[in-house]
């Protein structure tokens, strides 16, 4: 009786095509991937133009030695630029000032840095 359940089975599972089970899918048009690609770009996020321009005055400060731009924050809106922090002396708050005024996309520069000796 045992071989023959056996038999029976062997041969249901030698019956079953498993073409569809191992089936590997299909390969996408190409041209869908690269749509997608095109899609997934257009939808990157865009930068403030304001976060630039007070990021490449920050730059600006920090290159200069005579400024100790560690203590000074940036911010712009549309093109007037605000300085904040602290400056040791009143020639650092002026030397600030001019530098942002002189980076390219500024305005306008409302300098609010305050003068505390030894900051």
């Amino acid at each position: 009786m045992k071989p023959v359940l056996i038999a029976v089975c062997v041969a249901g599972l030698a019956a079953c095509d498993t073409s569809t089970i191992y089936k590997q899918p299909a390969p996408q048009a190409s041209a869908g991937v690269a749509q997608a690609k095109a899609a997934e770009a257009q939808q990157a996020p865009k930068l403030d133009p304001n976060e630039v321009l007070a990021a490449r005055v920050k730059q600006a400060l920090e290159k200069r030695e005579k400024i100790l731009a560690a203590a000074i924050d940036v911010t712009a809106v549309d093109g007037t630029v605000t300085l904040w922090g602290t400056a040791a002396s009143a020639a650092e708050r002026s030397r600030a000032a001019r530098l942002a005024s002189s980076v390219e996309g500024v305005k306008s520069v409302d300098n609010r840095i305050a003068v505390v000796k030894g900051s």
